[in-house]
């Protein structure tokens, strides 16, 4: 059985950023740290690490189902990851115009905004 953790977090640092994994390593405590294992394992080193469709294609999906299920804080984190991922803005608001026919528009309007307030915070870290 391969490894899940170690392949989780290769494929997290990729796709999340070593800022982003670094942050989460060090604000993780004995509490949380099955969780933490948990997600890096089953979502990073099983999930994500699997090849049978792209990380761009899996960055579309996982924001479209953050917005469909209104769990919407980790949108911005995604967005950001989509630099790493090569999910492209116009491939982002196709997800979310999905998001609006199938599961409302209230969502996707939040998801939308979301994507707007962190395509300017890129368009700030540029200049």
């Amino acid at each position: 059985m391969p490894d899940r953790f170690n392949t989780g977090m290769i494929v997290r640092r990729e796709v999340l950023g070593n800022e982003h994994v670094d942050r989460a390593e060090a604000s993780k405590t004995p509490f949380d740290e099955p969780f933490q294992n948990l997600i890096t394992e089953a979502a990073w080193g099983t999930l994500w690490a699997d090849e049978t469709i792209s990380r761009r294609e899996r960055s579309m999906l996982t924001l479209a189902l953050l917005a469909a299920t209104g769990n919407f804080e980790e949108i911005p984190m995604h967005i950001r990851a989509s630099r790493n991922t090569g999910a492209s803005p116009e491939d982002i608001l196709q997800a979310f115009m999905h998001v609006a026919v199938y599961a409302g528009v209230p969502k996707a309007n939040h998801a939308i905004k979301l994507a707007k307030a962190t395509f300017a915070e890129f368009e700030e870290e540029e200049r």
